[in-house]
């Protein structure tokens, strides 16, 4: 398969998910399209059956299916930036091992609004969430079309980008990204991911009114079913992250220090993290804002 005959890579880390892995598989294996696409999976030194499931999916598949083994472990950051590394298509679709699309047509659909909205850096579409039983945990009622900003992902909102949902151009900004140390300090590296993306193309998230995906809730996740505690530690470490290192402007500077007073300064009043609240609050308070990548 000729590099310029790929639309899109599909990109997926997987790490012990044996219990997960051939259903994400067999999700893109299904997609519907007018064009080529090829599936890249990162395996992060697995110990349970992983990389035996995916190795026949490979051999099933190969001239579709590229496995990426890990020599040590890098995590799932790295381990993501190595996958990314070797996409070839025009745009990347991003799912993780233990999520799956369910719309056959999902690829195509996002594909087709990417090539009529070049506004559009990023394409999402709403999800679904289930627990390890595959119980529904959520699902918006209601779909509709969603616009998301790079200063609306400042302030955190973000809603419906979760990354098995995402498309995203193939751009030296989107690979840019892995060449910040500040990167591989981030908890929650898919948030940092696109607010960089918006911010170095200053396009748009568009977000279409239709399921498409399921995000699960396992033990085994990273971030989903972490203590809460940890969580919003995770969550201030990561706002620092974005204060110290994004641009914004004078308004945006005033947002984010009320953002971070209603959200995070009691549970650190709480946490007697004093020395990180001062930090915070003097750098969003007497620094000069519109800061660079660094």
């Amino acid at each position: 398969m000729e590099n310029e005959d790929i639309m899109v890579s599909i990109c997926c880390i997987t790490y012990n998910q044996e219990k997960y892995i051939g259903h994400a598989i067999e999700s893109f294996l299904m997609q519907k399209t007018n064009f080529k696409y090829e599936v890249i999976i990162g395996d992060d030194c697995s110990t349970d059956r992983t990389c035996e499931i995916m190795e026949s999916y490979c051999q099933m598949h190969p001239n579709k299916i590229k496995l990426l083994k890990n020599v040590q472990n890098l995590g799932g950051t790295k381990n993501q930036v190595k996958v990314i590394r070797e996409a070839k298509g025009k745009y990347i679709a991003i799912c993780d091992g233990d999520d799956y699309w369910t719309d056959p047509l999902k690829l195509q659909k996002q594909v087709d609004f990417m090539e009529a909205n070049p506004d559009c850096v990023i394409c999402c579409h709403y999800t679904k969430v289930i627990d390890e039983e595959g119980k529904l945990v959520y699902e918006h009622p209601e779909p509709k079309m969603l616009i998301h900003y790079y200063e609306d992902l400042l302030i955190g909102n973000r809603k419906e980008t979760r990354t098995s949902s995402l498309l995203v151009r193939n751009t030296k900004e989107v690979t840019d990204i892995d060449t910040y140390n500040w990167y591989y300090k981030a908890y929650g590296a898919d948030v940092m991911f696109k607010l960089f993306i918006l911010s170095k193309t200053e396009q748009k998230i568009y977000v279409l009114p239709e399921v498409m995906g399921v995000y699960r809730l396992h033990r085994g996740g990273m971030w989903s079913l972490l203590d809460s505690k940890i969580k919003q530690d995770r969550s201030i470490s990561d706002f620092n992250i974005i204060i110290a290192h994004f641009p914004y402007s004078r308004l945006y500077k005033k947002k984010l220090l009320t953002y971070y007073l209603n959200k995070y300064f009691l549970f650190e009043l709480k946490t007697l993290n004093l020395s990180r609240a001062f930090h915070t609050i003097y750098r969003l308070t007497f620094t000069f804002c519109g800061v660079s990548y660094i």
